[in-house]
């Protein structure tokens, strides 16, 4: 591409890179998928999708109030922010607290307590002094949050409640989307249609910033210029994220990613079995999941010994107890078993001084 002397920073204009990512797209994932969306290009980076996406909800449905959930993170600029949960990044002196109402995600309240009822109720009744929102924001599977998979039945319950008020559903997948759950987008298993989606992180393909926004193209009420910005046209991006969505023309790299996805759940579980006096739990799906433990400091302990060992894990959840494993989807079975081989060994040493 830049040795035939392609565009490689294009604004808003349209080049040959974005036609053949927008029709690839087309193709691959809308088509095959039954979905009929427009697709927006953002700022750089996945904050900027859900900025655009928060600000278009409340602009076709001319209402302020948005609805997000315990534990989600959608973001660090403001409007994002608003929206995310985690008392670590809600600061006082900066937060925008107005107009995002918390109710709590699927499983918060105990498995036994369906959160999207009490959801509904509060939109019911309208001394609840919850305000009907234009758009409910969410993640399948929360990744920040700790790795918490919301059940098939509770999305289609929460689908259900923003069809019967009339509010948009957004799925913020810039996280968990791009085949991280073993399919392109993470909703498609409960079967769910959102209104609005926002993708980012992987689906340059090779790390270039990109993030989009998709949504109906009935929610198209834009005008010209009304949400610019110049880091847009990041044509590289769009060439790598065109080649990448070769991986999804048939069925193939999603059976391995849920090939994947087993082996590490597997030894995830085996890992958690031999040390029961840590409590944990293994949770996630696809090719996401996290190991809860008892503390945040047991967590760290292991998190830094696998890192003088040569291995880079991250921890999530309110309480940064937990270890998240979101290894690359092109993983070989070798590397992936020498990363929980040294996880295990890890594990090992930090028991043995504990």
């Amino acid at each position: 591409y830049l040795e035939n002397d392609g565009i490689v920073h294009g604004l808003d204009m349209a080049t040959v890179a974005k036609e053949e990512l927008l029709l690839k797209m087309e193709a691959t994932l809308f088509k095959p998928k039954n979905l009929d969306y427009k697709v927006q290009f953002t700022g750089p980076t996945g904050t900027n999708a859900v900025e655009a996406a928060l600000k278009l909800a409340r602009m076709v449905k001319k209402r302020s109030n948005i609805i997000s959930f315990t534990n989600g993170y959608h973001g660090l600029t403001m409007g994002s922010m608003s929206v995310t949960a985690n008392a670590y990044y809600r600061d006082e002196a900066f937060i925008n607290r107005s107009d995002v109402s918390f109710m709590p995600y699927d499983g918060y309240l105990g498995k036994h307590v369906n959160t999207a009822k009490y959801l509904r109720r509060f939109l019911e009744d309208n001394s609840s002094g919850v305000d009907i929102p234009s758009a409910i924001i969410l993640e399948t599977v929360q990744g920040e949050g700790g790795i918490r998979v919301a059940g098939d039945e509770w999305l289609r319950e929460v689908e259900k409640i923003c069809r019967d008020f009339d509010i948009l559903l957004i799925v913020d997948d810039i996280q968990v989307g791009n085949g991280r759950t073993g399919h392109f987008f993470s909703f498609e298993k409960s079967g769910i249609k959102p209104d609005i989606v926002t993708l980012s992180k992987s689906f340059s393909g090779f790390g270039l910033p990109m993030s989009v926004v998709l949504f109906r193209r009935d929610l198209d009420i834009w005008k010209p210029g009304q949400h610019t910005g110049t880091f847009r046209g990041n044509n590289l991006g769009f060439i790598c994220a065109s080649v990448a969505l070769d991986y999804w023309k048939d069925d193939r790299f999603s059976k391995e990613i849920f090939r994947k996805g087993k082996i590490l759940h597997k030894r995830l579980n085996k890992i958690s079995a031999k040390y029961p006096q840590l409590h944990t739990e293994v949770r996630g799906r696809g090719f996401v999941y996290g190991m809860g433990l008892s503390t945040g400091e047991i967590a760290k302990k292991i998190l830094t010994e696998c890192f003088h060992n040569k291995l880079i894990l991250e921890s999530a959840g309110a309480r940064n107890n937990v270890i998240k494993f979101l290894a690359p989807l092109t993983i070989t079975d070798e590397v992936l078993e020498e990363g929980l081989d040294i996880l295990e060994r890890s594990i090992d040493n930090v028991m043995k001084k504990h």
